[in-house]
């Protein structure tokens, strides 16, 4: 393609052009502003993986800016998340995604989050009581995925659990799974099935039984 003109490459041929041209004059300091935001699915894939091998040669820093949680946990040593202007949380982004403090961070990562009090095994958020897999005192909170919510017709059988009833607010597709927001005393988010979606005949404005086993719901120190 050397011969090409700008407007007759692709957009991830661009992208790769402009990588390219950044690195060619060895800096000390890349500044990567949303670099994968124009592309498309499949090459937003092939560029983030390309950029991930660049980016483990460069022996300079590099500065990501991005809004999409996927780049960001692939390609970042260190995480800085800001929220309203101001930064709410930084870290590892392994530690980040499993203890996210604000709840937009935590819309990031794609987990439940709420805030209470914990009493050992157990944390309280509001009307309901959690029981964690965590032993804690005093202010904490509590997380765990939309997958480790399991939703039922009828009160579940079985106590490590913790249920509680609540509506249907909307079901959406999500990736290959169906989300179900749940309202209640909580709100909460269910990752379940196309196929268990059938199977409970769900739709918006039902109530169901929910339950996450305490093993799935992890409480750290807020």
């Amino acid at each position: 393609h050397a011969a090409a003109k700008p407007r007759q490459l692709s957009g991830g041929q661009a992208q790769r052009v402009a990588l390219a041209r950044a690195l060619a004059v060895r800096p000390r300091l890349l500044l990567l502003d949303e670099p994968l935001a124009a592309l498309d699915a499949h090459t937003r894939l092939e560029i983030r993986s390309q950029l991930r091998r660049h980016l483990a040669d460069f022996d300079g820093a590099t500065v990501l800016v991005t809004h999409d949680p996927l780049d960001a946990m692939v390609l970042a040593d260190r995480l800085i998340v800001i929220e309203n202007g101001a930064v709410v949380q930084q870290g590892v982004p392994g530690e980040v995604a499993r203890r996210p403090r604000t709840d937009y961070v935590a819309r990031l990562v794609g987990l439940n989050l709420y805030r209470g009090v914990a009493d050992r095994g157990r944390v309280k958020v509001g009307e309901m009581s959690f029981s964690t897999s965590e032993h804690l005192e005093g202010s904490a909170f509590v997380a765990f995925p939309p997958a480790a919510v399991a939703l039922y017709r009828s009160r579940p059988d079985g106590s490590p659990r913790n249920v509680w009833q609540a509506h249907i607010g909307g079901i959406e597709r999500h990736g290959d799974n169906v989300r179900v927001h749940l309202d209640g005393p909580i709100t909460a988010f269910a990752d379940i099935t196309p196929a268990a979606l059938a199977d409970l005949d769900l739709t918006p404005g039902q109530q169901v039984w929910v339950s996450v086993k305490a093993t799935e719901t992890h409480a750290y120190p807020a």
